[in-house]
C-alpha cells in the first residue's frame, strides 16, 4: 500500500487524526516516539533552516531534501508536507509534488495565498483570485499519483472563507483546511458548508484558532489535527532555560544522573532507534 493511501485510510477512521509537526531531524525523532505521523511545517523548517520567519523564503529542494531524509529515517510514519503555495508557479508545484511522492511523502498542503506569503496565523494575509487557485490545484491533483492533497485557503473574510471552503471541497482534493479559524462557531460553520469532504484543522500555539483537544476536534467533525509549532516551541524554551542555566552554574555542565536526564548515552539510544527502524520497517 503507497504512502498516500495508508493516510487516506487512516484520516478516514474514527476520531481526529494527530499530526506532529517537525522542524529536524532530531524533533522528528523525539516525536516518532509518541505519534505515528508528522506534519512538514513551513513554519518550523523556515525557522530552523534558514532562521528566518515564515514569509516565503522556502526554496523548494531544501524541503525535497528534508523529506528524504524523514522518509529514509521513518518508514512508516505518515508524513504531511507544507508546500505553502506551490512555490508560486503552477509547473513548480507539480514537479515538487511529483519528486515529494517519488521519495514517499504521504501528502501535501496546497495554500492560496498571495505573494508575500504569511504564516497562516499572521496578519496581513492575502489570497489569490479564486479562478487561479483552483486551476494550480487542478493541474497538482491531475499530477500526484496517490499523494494525499489537503486544499488550503488563508482567507480571512467569513463569507469568502465560506465559498472558498465550499469550492474546494468539491474539488477532487482530499481534504480541506481553512487556515486561522477563530473560533468553534467558525469550525461548524465550515463543516456544514464542505459536506462529507474530511477537514484539517491547524493548531499553533500563540495563533488564532481556539486551543481545543482532540476529543473536541471529533465532536465538530474535524478529521485531521496538525500541531505545527509544540516541538519548535518546547525547543525555543529549554535551549534558553538549559543556557541560562549554564550561565549561572558558571559553565559546569549539569549532571544527568541515573534517573535519566538527557546526557549522551540518551541521545545516543534516541538516535539508534533510527537506523533499527530502517533495517526493519523499510
Amino acid at each position: 500500500m503507497s504512502h498516500g493511501s495508508r493516510l487516506r485510510d487512516r484520516i478516514a477512521e474514527p476520531g481526529t487524526t494527530p499530526l506532529i509537526g517537525v522542524y529536524d531531524m532530531y524533533s522528528a525523532s523525539l516525536s516518532a516516539a509518541h505519534y505515528d505521523g508528522m506534519f512538514v511545517s513551513g513554519f518550523g523548517f523556515a525557522a530552523s533552516h534558514y532562521g528566518l520567519p515564515d514569509i516565503g523564503f522556502i526554496a523548494w529542494p531544501d524541503m525535497v531534501a528534508f523529506v528524504q531524509r524523514l522518509r529514509g529515517a521513518f518508514p512508516r510514519h505518515h508524513l504531511l508536507v507544507d508546500i505553502d503555495d506551490g512555490y508560486v508557479d503552477p509547473e513548480v508545484a507539480c514537479h515538487v509534488v511529483e519528486g515529494l511522492e517519488r521519495i514517499g511523502a504521504s501528502g501535501v498542503i496546497l495554500e492560496d495565498q498571495k505573494r508575500p506569503r504569511r504564516c497562516g496565523h499572521a496578519d496581513g494575509k492575502r489570497v489569490l483570485p479564486l479562478d487561479e487557485y483552483l486551476a494550480k490545484l487542478e493541474m497538482v491533483l491531475a499530477t500526484r499519483r496517490d499523494m494525499v492533497v489537503v486544499a488550503r485557503t488563508d482567507a480571512t473574510e467569513e463569507e469568502d472563507i465560506l465559498h472558498r471552503a465550499k469550492c474546494l471541497a468539491a474539488t477532487d482534493a482530499d481534504v480541506v483546511l481553512v487556515d486561522g479559524v477563530r473560533d468553534v462557531a467558525g469550525i461548524r460553520a465550515i463543516r456544514e458548508v464542505t459536506g462529507d469532504k474530511p477537514l484539517l484543522f491547524n493548531q499553533i500555539a500563540g495563533g488564532k484558532s481556539p486551543r481545543l483537544s482532540l476529543a473536541e476536534l471529533t465532536a465538530l467533525g474535524v478529521d485531521v489535527a496538525i500541531y505545527s509549532t509544540p516541538c519548535l516551541f518546547a525547543a525555543h524554551e529549554a535551549i534558553d532555560s538549559a543556557l541560562a542555566e549554564l550561565k549561572r552554574a558558571d559553565g559546569r555542565l549539569p549532571d544527568p544522573g541515573p534517573d535519566g536526564g538527557v546526557g549522551v548515552a540518551a541521545s545516543t539510544r534516541l538516535l539508534e532507534r533510527n537506523l533499527a527502524r530502517r533495517r526493519t520497517e523499510a
